[in-house]
């Protein structure tokens, strides 16, 4: 007998979904069936970004009371909670385009220093921040020294962009003291998207697991960590070979460079010559 049998055996009330369906919890926790809207990627870039996140769960079973009391599918029915966890300086855990990441209000440094306890993180080791649209990056980041058109180029996708700080950024000085720039991301992921819409404000990402431990690309992979999260929102198991964003700073006009290979080094690359930017010389 395998694992969702013997569940059912166990609770013979509950209905398994299918592949394209997931049990979604109201807030008396009936279970009732509902579809996974927010895992569908519209955005297809030419030069070769696909974005398909799977929201098949069967190579990825959790502890069914579990998922009772902190695990919430990843759809609509529950972004404005996620909203109000965050501007409660709390801690949940999300599905992007590449991994499972911890997310938070960058703002609360509350919430910042949980995130850097709860995975045992260096306070040296930046934290990228996400946004939901590419055009709220200038509110967070110098961005009139780029090349038209390439942010827009780059994102949504698997990509994160080291960019100038600025002294107009919008972020709390307290987030990656000591340091001029700041890593931006625009997952294509619509429930994180939403969610960083709905705050109003950048949200602080990292990958959810602990600090040196195999990135997560299912919930199961960082269940000793959900008790330290108010929710974990669950995008089945992620089409991801645990390589992350590809990284690229872009902090001096003109100029690239890769700072992590990634998930979509060569798609990066392409777009990167394309609007003409050189790759810049090693430091000798």
């Amino acid at each position: 007998m395998n694992i969702p049998e013997r569940i059912a055996v166990r609770l013979p009330q509950l209905v398994f979904p299918s592949s394209s369906e997931v049990v979604l919890y109201n807030h008396n926790r009936v279970p009732k069936l509902g579809f996974v809207p927010f895992l569908t990627h519209k955005r297809h870039l030419g030069l070769g970004f696909s974005k398909k996140m799977s929201s098949s769960m069967e190579n990825c079973h959790v502890d069914v009371q579990n998922k009772l009391e902190v695990v919430r599918p990843a759809t609509e029915v529950y972004a404005q909670e996620a909203i109000e966890a965050l501007k409660a300086g709390k801690v949940i855990a999300v599905p992007t385009d590449t991994l499972y990441g911890f997310a938070c209000d960058a703002c609360s440094l509350e919430a910042v220093n949980r995130i850097y306890e709860m995975k045992g993180r260096k306070h040296t080791s930046p934290l990228a921040i996400c946004v939901g649209d590419v055009s709220q990056i200038q509110h967070f980041a110098v961005t009139e020294y780029l090349p038209h058109g390439l942010l827009d180029s780059l994102l949504p996708g698997p990509v994160t962009v080291i960019l100038r700080r600025g002294e107009s950024s919008a972020l709390e000085k307290s987030l990656n003291p000591g340091l001029d720039s700041v890593g931006v991301r625009v997952p294509d992921c619509n429930f994180i998207r939403v969610v960083a819409r709905g705050l109003g404000k950048a949200v602080a990402l990292t990958s959810a697991n602990l600090s040196g431990q195999p990135s997560s690309l299912c919930i199961k992979d960082f269940e000793n960590l959900w008790n330290r999260c108010a929710y974990v929102y669950d995008g089945g198991v992620l089409p991801s070979n645990r390589a992350g964003s590809t990284i690229v700073d872009l902090t001096r006009p003109g100029k690239y460079k890769i700072l992590r290979p990634g998930s979509a080094k060569e798609e990066t690359l392409a777009i990167l010559e394309k609007h003409s930017l050189v790759e810049e010389a090693p430091a000798i």
